[in-house]
């Protein structure tokens, strides 16, 4: 495609969490001599073992650096964004119940963290090119239409005000210091490694074990899904061909509500639907995202995959992975399953199979 720009050392903060860590894969497995510096905080949903398909490829691995630190550590940052053509920010505290829960970190890593990023970009004597990867969830419930770039932000959580807050400060190092930046907002992102406090990997998770599955509500929010290695994609697209200033929606083309998710997944694994409870929704929970992608589309970007491709993939994943996501259900998340979802449980009830 015309006017691609080239990008041979990046910095990929975040890099081994869930759609950071299938970047550096799909990147590196392009094989074309991209150098990657991972930044990753390690947090519990950053996981090294996540670039353990890079370790294994000696070539791959020859690419890769790995450093484990925060982005909100200015000392660690300016000395990494010095080195490199582009910065790719994946870092952020991903999941809404928990940012419901602990909101401080949320603000840690998407706002003091990207203004960190951002001030190390205006330093840098390379000018480095800086991608903000955001959420849907800045626009907040969108009960009709598609929201479309312009739209105003309407973040409903402290995980989106947190988001929305970084993409305000992108906008003000583009105006202010005239920074090289851009930023994609990605829909509902499912996919392979995925940490299991998400509804897909945790119904899948929960299924094979005969656990009860959770779900909010009446199960009818409605979400746009996108596979992750479409999501990957996409950000790389933006990164090479996007427009300095602007933003991007990125969309899977795949609105479905929550008990449709859940009704095929279950179909893939052959459990039953008795294992759905209906257990009280968790509050502001947003009806429905859904966005325009036309804009993106415009350069030359559309998703490949399919829903029902992606799933029968993530499901096929999670049932030959079983090491990896029980290794990550250990530590803390007992205590953290119970206080989300223990009392939910607890008082909630058997689901219809008439509600789709």
């Amino acid at each position: 495609m015309a006017n691609e720009r080239p990008f041979e050392r990046l910095l990929v903060t975040g890099g081994a969490g869930f759609i950071g860590s299938c970047y550096v894969r799909d990147v590196l497995g392009r094989r074309d001599g991209t150098r990657i510096t991972v930044l990753d905080k390690l947090t519990y949903a950053g996981n090294e073992a996540n670039l353990a398909p890079v370790r294994a490829d000696p070539e791959m691995a020859a690419r890769l650096t790995f450093v484990h630190g925060d982005i909100a550590d200015a000392d660690a940052v300016r000395p990494l964004v010095d080195a490199v053509d582009a910065v790719v920010n994946f870092a952020a505290e991903t999941h809404v119940d928990r940012s419901i829960l602990e909101p401080e970190a949320f603000l840690a890593t998407g706002v003091i963290g990207v203004h960190v990023l951002l001030d190390a970009c205006r330093a840098a004597t390379g000018h480095p090119r800086f991608v903000q990867v955001s959420t849907d969830e800045v626009y907040g419930s969108v009960p009709e239409g598609h929201a479309r770039e312009e739209a105003p932000l309407a973040p409903r959580s402290p995980y989106a005000a947190a988001k929305a807050a970084g993409e305000l400060l992108v906008r003000s190092y583009v105006i202010t210091h005239v920074v090289d930046a851009v930023v994609t907002r990605g829909a509902n992102t499912y996919g392979p490694y995925h940490h299991p406090e998400k509804l897909i990997p945790l119904f899948i998770t929960n299924a094979i074990d005969d656990l009860p599955l959770p779900l909010y509500g009446d199960g009818l929010q409605h979400r746009d899904w996108l596979y992750v290695s479409d999501h990957a994609a996409a950000v790389d697209h933006v990164l090479r061909h996007g427009i300095a200033g602007e933003t991007y929606n990125v969309v899977g083309g795949a609105e479905r509500a929550n008990r449709e998710v859940v009704t095929a997944l279950l179909e893939r694994l052959g459990k039953p639907w008795s294992l759905v409870r209906e257990v009280e929704d968790r509050p502001g929970h947003d009806r429905r995202y859904a966005m325009d992608g036309a804009k993106l589309a415009s350069l030359g970007w559309r998703a490949a995959t399919t829903f029902e491709d992606g799933l029968a993939a993530t499901v096929d994943w999670f049932v030959a992975n079983e090491a990896w996501w029980r290794a990550t259900k250990a530590g803390d998340w007992d205590g953290w399953y119970e206080r989300q979802y223990g009392r939910r449980l607890a008082n909630g009830r058997a689901a219809a199979r008439d509600g789709v």
